[in-house]
């Protein structure tokens, strides 16, 4: 499968509040470093690399990035990054942030954000994206507690215009529902992939009922998460056993990677895919997966007859 002029349209389209984005996107978790993100002593990435990313993801028709303050190495920040490359941002351009989590500038993790704390965090996100509203603002949770607080807190930043639209974070279904009779919710983003579990595809089941996009994260790393993706789901899909993923790969020729994102999309017409990478030859691998189109015997030699 050839990458050449397939741009990220070929994965079809999706709504965001009332912004539409093409259903394959670009997470920028991976560009301030090498190697393992959110780590205190992250290798930086050479900078004028990132730069030419993201500016490459944008002309490959990406139009909905994700990021977030605490996306830093000790060099560099996403955010900062997305700023100096993209802006002036482009029209279409949609760019969602996630808050809760927080880092000090060593890299340490602090307790996540209070009710009190978000619009801190909401206005950092801000000043380093040289935005004056953001588009879509994710609470990113970590637990079955209330969120009904922390929501609300952004609901009423919402409504002075600071943020456009309200999305969760590794969320569970009594969560989402909390969060819906305060405010709505234009997105989910929780991990997913190949492999899911039950309660996972219970969350991918409900955001569909909702008309509620969702968003899997780590769908390429599964298990390697902030480390990322195993070796021989970055390559040629020829090496490392004779898995599902890799037989579909072999017969394609194409990654294991694309194979991944393939499948995720086909999941459902509300799925959308944010791989993330600081490399240009996997960023258009990753970008040509949109149109890579599964048939029901690989979906169900995949675990899925979807």
């Amino acid at each position: 499968m050839t990458s050449t002029m397939i741009t990220a349209a070929a994965a079809g389209t999706w709504k965001l509040g009332d912004r539409t984005v093409n259903r394959l996107g670009f997470g920028t978790m991976r560009l301030p470093q090498h190697g393992e993100a959110l780590i205190p002593d992250a290798v930086p990435r050479d900078r004028d690399q990132a730069i030419a990313v993201l500016r490459r993801a944008v002309e490959l028709g990406v139009n909905h990035l994700d990021t977030a303050a605490f996306y830093f190495s000790p060099l560099s920040s996403a955010n900062e990054l997305i700023n100096h490359a993209l802006t002036p941002y482009p029209d279409d351009l949609v760019i969602v942030t996630k808050v809760g989590p927080g880092r000090d500038p060593s890299g340490e993790w602090l307790p996540h954000a209070t009710p009190g704390q978000l619009r801190g965090q909401v206005e950092e996100n801000l000043r380093q994206l040289g935005r004056d509203h953001l588009d879509v603002v994710n609470l990113r949770i970590v637990g079955p507690d209330s969120i009904a607080e922390r929501f609300g807190a952004l609901a009423e930043l919402r409504d002075t215009g600071l943020v456009r639209h309200l999305g969760l974070s590794n969320i569970r279904p009594h969560q989402l529902a909390e969060a819906q009779a305060i405010a709505p919710v234009v997105c989910v983003q929780n991990m997913y992939g190949i492999g899911a579990s039950a309660e996972q595809e219970e969350m991918l089941r409900i955001c569909g009922e909702r008309g509620i996009a969702f968003v899997p994260f780590y769908s390429i790393a599964g298990s390697g998460r902030t480390a990322g993706a195993p070796v021989h789901a970055l390559g040629d899909g020829l090496a490392d056993g004779e898995g599902a993923v890799e037989a579909v790969a072999r017969a394609r020729g194409v990654s294991a990677a694309q194979v991944r994102l393939a499948w995720t999309l086909q999941r459902g017409p509300h799925v959308l895919a944010i791989p993330g990478t600081g490399d240009l030859g996997h960023l258009a691998q990753n970008v040509a997966a949109g149109a890579l189109r599964l048939s029901a015997e690989e979906l169900a030699g995949l675990g899925s007859s979807a």
